[in-house]
């Protein structure tokens, strides 16, 4: 019986990571196109870490990913793996007082429509992301950021406009804009992945990347 279990979660663990490597080349893929389109407006460069400041919610497929992702880089560079589990662990007892949600289980408290309740968009504003290097201002996890990491820089298309970063895009026209902005995978595309993450064992809901990275993999 044991056995069978460790094969359904090795081959559940197998097609999440397929699975993910394809919607990653996706949205990798959009965001080069935007970034052609965006010309000298999009300013982002390393040592830039306007969009590394502040927590964000994060769903199963973003979490398992920064999970897979700390402990490979447990394996090439543990030091740096530490480092970035203590800068965790410190983050961690900075937020969890204040964590809008079970702060044993790291899941936040979900509106009706499965949102973040309005109390998390005052929550850690100000907090560095764990995964941020803060002498080179560089993400240590960068291959296995999530998706809003991804796709932050270029004007994001939404249904009500487009989200500009503060730093880019500040004197480009209408024009400019809208020929520059990225649009996100289908919706479709991202509960597929969360879903994929949760069969193979990463727990449902949104939580935030300090809760996971300070978790690691269990070990």
């Amino acid at each position: 019986m044991g056995s069978k279990c460790m094969s359904a979660a090795n081959h559940s663990d197998t097609h999440f990571r397929a699975q993910d490597s394809s919607f990653v080349a996706l949205v990798d893929g959009a965001f080069a196109d935007a970034a052609q389109r965006s010309g000298p407006h999009l300013l982002c460069r390393p040592g830039c870490i306007q969009c590394c400041i502040g927590a964000f919610a994060i769903g199963p497929a973003d979490a398992l990913r920064l999970r897979q992702g700390l402990t490979e880089l447990k394996s090439s560079d543990p030091e740096r793996a530490a480092r970035v589990q203590q800068r965790s662990a410190a983050s961690w007892s900075r937020l969890a007082s204040d964590f809008p949600g079970d702060s044993t289980s790291g899941a936040l408290d979900l509106d009706a429509n499965g949102d973040p309740v309005a109390d998390f968009y005052e929550f850690a504003n100000h907090e560095p992301c764990p995964a941020l290097d803060p002498q080179q201002g560089t993400c240590d996890l960068y291959p296995s950021r999530p998706q809003t990491c991804r796709v932050f820089g270029p004007p994001i298309a939404t249904g009500k406009g487009y989200g500009i970063c503060e730093l880019c895009f500040q004197s480009a026209n209408a024009d400019e804009i809208a020929r520059a902005a990225i649009r996100p995978p289908a919706e479709e595309l991202s509960e597929a992945l969360d879903q994929a993450a949760i069969t193979a064992g990463e727990p449902a809901g949104s939580t935030i990347v300090t809760f996971v990275l300070k978790s690691g993999d269990g070990t």
